[in-house]
C-alpha cells in the first residue's frame, strides 16, 4: 500500500478557470493506475473553461449547487451526494451557480500519453447566464 501525501490547496490556474477556484490534488496517475482525482472548490459564479477528458470524467458534488454543461446545451445541476458522468471527449464545463459556492470531487483517467484533460476556451458570461437560467427552470 502506498501512503499518499496530504492534499495541498492551491489557486486554480487562470488559463483553465474563471473566478476564484481552489484546487486540491487528491492523487495523480501512478504506476498501475491511470486515475487522477481532485477536490475543487468554486466561489459563486466561478467555473472551468470548456474542456474534454480522453477517458471521460466523473464528478461527485460535495457542497453547494453547481452546473455541469455540455457543448450540446445539456445542463445538469450538481448538489452534495449527486454524481455526474461526462463521456470521453465530450466538450463541457462545470462550476458554481451565480448565487452559491460549490465543491466537487473530480475523477478522470489518463490516456496512454498521461494526459487527463484538454483545456479549450473560457466560458463566456452569456453562456454562463444561459446555463444558470436553464438550471432554474428545470
Amino acid at each position: 500500500m502506498q501512503k499518499l501525501p496530504v492534499p495541498q490547496s492551491a489557486q486554480a490556474p487562470a488559463d483553465a478557470f474563471t473566478g476564484s477556484v481552489l484546487h486540491e490534488a487528491l492523487r495523480g496517475p501512478m504506476e498501475g493506475s491511470r486515475l487522477a482525482m481532485a477536490h475543487i472548490h468554486f466561489a459563486p459564479g466561478a467555473r472551468t473553461h470548456w474542456h474534454t477528458h480522453p477517458r471521460g470524467q466523473t464528478l461527485y458534488g460535495t457542497a453547494g449547487v453547481g452546473l455541469v454543461v455540455t457543448r450540446a446545451g445539456d445542463v445538469q445541476t450538481l448538489e452534495p451526494g449527486r454524481t455526474a458522468w461526462i463521456p470521453p471527449l465530450d466538450e463541457h464545463w462545470h462550476g458554481a451557480m451565480a448565487g452559491t459556492r460549490m465543491a466537487h470531487i473530480a475523477a478522470q483517467e489518463a490516456d496512454e500519453d498521461g494526459e487527463t484533460v484538454t483545456w479549450l476556451e473560457p466560458v463566456t458570461d452569456e453562456e454562463f447566464a444561459r446555463a444558470n437560467e436553464a438550471a432554474q427552470v428545470n
